[in-house]
């Protein structure tokens, strides 16, 4: 089974190549979460877990749904994690959540997507998305052969900074940073609840025809970056921004 979690797309996209290219099922992270839903997830053997780089680590929302979803069949886990440049030392801690879980670590692999993190970062225009994309096809490939054929990833890279990124930056970057306090809807803001719908944290509300956000954000960057009308910002940090979707290419 291959499970993913996805803000902006990218994660969904390489979660279907691989079940495409394996033949395996497909499971929506961000449908359980959104419904609070940890019952039992009866796959095969095997889970690919897909997700975004959050910190130098999976998304915390992720790591807590998988602690407490049981998976009774499961025995091997490959982690697959997209991001803009690295991923730090995340394989430690997905290594330990495998021990957790009593699962068999087969590796954690690292595959270069567009950048989505609007709130630090600038995404590119949409002919360099697809250039990056194009790039990461044949990671994806490598990827999927390699857990067609049972085999562990190669280990990523595994520095001093990694694990200082990974480490104690961590926390410090959730405490300080993952915040929605700076999100607000512009006058082009049409009402239309879609942020609120992909939110995956349910952290969004529509009150007087506006999303008003709360205090339980993950910064999956899905309510600013896929707002049709783009009337959402954060702050001053997103402004002249462009926005990315994987769709939109």
């Amino acid at each position: 089974m291959v499970l993913y979690f996805s803000g902006t797309g990218n994660s969904r996209y390489i979660a279907q190549r691989i079940a495409e290219a394996l033949g395996d099922e497909l499971l929506s992270m961000n449908d359980r979460i959104k419904a609070g839903d940890t019952s039992p997830v009866t796959s095969d053997e095997r889970l690919v877990i897909v997700t975004p780089t959050n910190a130098w680590r999976i998304p915390r929302i992720v790591r807590d749904w998988l602690v407490k979803t049981s998976f009774p069949n499961a025995k091997q886990a490959w982690f697959v994690m997209t991001c803009g440049s690295e991923i730090g030392n995340a394989a430690k801690y997905n290594r330990g959540l495998c021990q957790g879980k009593q699962l068999t670590y087969m590796g954690t692999a690292q595959i270069i997507m567009p950048e989505n993190y609007i709130a630090m970062f600038n995404a590119p225009q949409a002919e360099e998305a697809r250039q990056i994309v194009a790039r990461a096809e044949p990671d994806i490939d490598r990827v999927a052969s390699a857990i067609a054929e049972n085999q562990a990833f190669t280990p990523p890279r595994n520095n001093f900074y990694d694990r200082f990124m990974s480490g104690p930056v961590n926390p410090i970057f959730y405490s300080f940073f993952v915040k929605a306090n700076a999100f607000t809807a512009g006058d082009a803001c049409t009402g239309c609840g879609q942020c609120a719908k992909l939110c995956p944290t349910n952290n969004i509300t529509i009150q007087n025809g506006k999303p008003v956000w709360d205090g339980n954000c993950t910064h999956c960057m899905a309510c600013i970056c896929r707002c049709p009308a783009e009337a959402i910002e954060y702050g001053k940090k997103s402004l002249g921004k462009p926005r990315y979707h994987f769709e939109a290419l």
